[in-house]
């Protein structure tokens, strides 16, 4: 194929053979991988253009480069913590892993894959992990790709991990036992009003907490059990960490923030609630859940509007009531474009010191990494008339936050009648 890559991003020709279509794919795939090169040799230049800037302007040296993350993650429309590991990333494949890059900007490597081989060599020294790129991804003698570019994903991590073992044990131990300072326990929506629940545990306790929700499982199930493996597992997992039981008759004593309005919550609308630290969730979803369980309920009703009712104090630092508001108006979530981490510090978008004023209109919730970004030099923001959140940064791009509990398609959904004329209609154009 020698399509350009602007012919490439067309799409493939009406007609094109099974064949054809296979190559298109393969190519555009090499394309994403030199573009994902690109954009990291780009934010690595960003950041000493930043640092060279910050520094002309007196910043101190531990503060300089702040606000770079950010502006990645923006650009790139990812989170600031997903920003800043790419950042991370660009700044190693550049200076310690030529040929990961190299295999990179050919095409042949994605950065999902040199993510793997960072992180698998980030305990080493910069030798042994120059080493471990050379062994890796180096080209052969003849100008051959090295093996590394046909691995799957876990061969690509074991063959890392050995090698790393193998240059550097005591530095491998020395990292998995700082790991397990890392436990922790997560939660995020799933669809259909349920949960991901995780939790980061050394393998001993993990395959453990397994085998303990598998063994009681299998009991279950040759008592005559009818729910499935995994359902036993689950439903005994909840058992056991909340102290109740599926036989006793308790309901479980839960504590949650619901948005709704007043008529979703009589059963006379079907609007959505939201749950805090979730989402949308059906108006009858919501109904059956209160009426399920013993529930100490904070109920704040909407105007018609879907506005909360706005609070306002005159001193700098939000009261806690107003903090209680904005952290619900903003659904919990960071208002940062791409931004899903959760709110930990209620922000003047004016500065106070700038004469913006402590009330609901001039106040966002941000997570701490975004908190500290906009305070780096040439960062800006300023609430709009309509509750969105306006943020310029130092290079003079422009971001625009809406406000959580206004925004709503640009249009309604089609029914499938009109889906299907829309497809007839666009077939008979394509044709044309």
């Amino acid at each position: 194929m020698n399509e350009t890559v602007d012919q490439l991003l067309t799409g493939p020709p009406l007609g094109a053979s099974e064949g054809e279509l296979v190559d298109w794919i393969a190519r555009l795939e090499e394309i994403k991988c030199v573009a994902e090169a690109v954009q990291a040799e780009a934010a690595v230049r960003l950041e000493e253009a930043t640092r060279a800037r910050q520094a002309e302007a007196g910043v101190p040296s531990r503060k300089l480069s702040e606000g770079v993350a950010s502006q990645i993650a923006l650009a790139r429309r990812v989170s600031p913590a997903k920003g800043a590991k790419l950042l991370g990333l660009a700044k190693i494949l550049v200076a310690e892993m030529p040929h990961t890059f190299a295999l990179m900007k050919a095409g042949l490597f994605s950065q999902w894959q040199a993510t793997i081989l960072a992180r698998e060599t980030a305990c080493l020294s910069l030798d042994d992990r120059r080493v471990i790129d050379y062994q890796l991804c180096a080209l052969d003698p003849d100008g051959e790709p090295p093996a590394a570019v046909t691995m799957g994903l876990r061969q690509l991590e074991n063959a890392a991990k050995t090698l790393a073992i193998t240059l550097d044990q005591e530095s491998v131990v020395k990292r998995a036992a700082n790991a397990e300072k890392d436990r922790r326990v997560s939660v995020r929506p799933a669809p259909d009003t349920m949960t991901w629940l995780g939790v980061l545990l050394p393998i001993k306790d993990g395959v453990a907490v397994y085998a303990a929700l598998d063994q009681a499982a299998k009991a279950a199930q040759a008592a005559g059990d009818e729910r499935t493996r995994g359902q036993v597992m689950a439903d005994t997992l909840v058992d056991r960490v909340t102290g109740r039981t599926t036989t006793d008759g308790a309901k479980p004593r839960i504590e949650v923030k619901i948005v709704m309005t007043a008529d979703a919550l009589t059963n006379d609308s079907d609007e959505p609630a939201v749950v805090e630290g979730y989402g949308p969730v059906p108006a009858a979803w919501a109904r059956e859940a209160l009426n399920d369980a013993e529930v100490f309920v904070r109920r704040l009703f909407t105007d018609p509007a879907g506005q909360l009712v706005a609070m306002e104090s005159r001193s700098r630092k939000a009261p806690d009531g107003l903090a209680e508001f904005i952290t619900t108006r903003d659904g919990g979530i960071c208002r940062t474009n791409g931004c899903d981490a959760p709110i930990r510090n209620i922000d003047h978008a004016q500065r106070h010191a700038d004469g913006g004023e402590t009330k609901a209109a001039n106040l966002q919730g941000l997570c701490e990494r975004c908190n500290q970004a906009k305070e780096a030099l040439g960062w800006q923001a300023r609430p709009a008339p309509d509750g969105s959140i306006i943020t310029i940064t130092p290079t003079g791009h422009t971001y625009v936050s809406p406000p959580p509990d206004t925004w709503q398609p640009d249009a309604p959904p089609l029914s499938r009648a009109e889906f299907v004329l829309r497809d007839v209609l666009l077939d008979h154009r394509l044709a044309a």
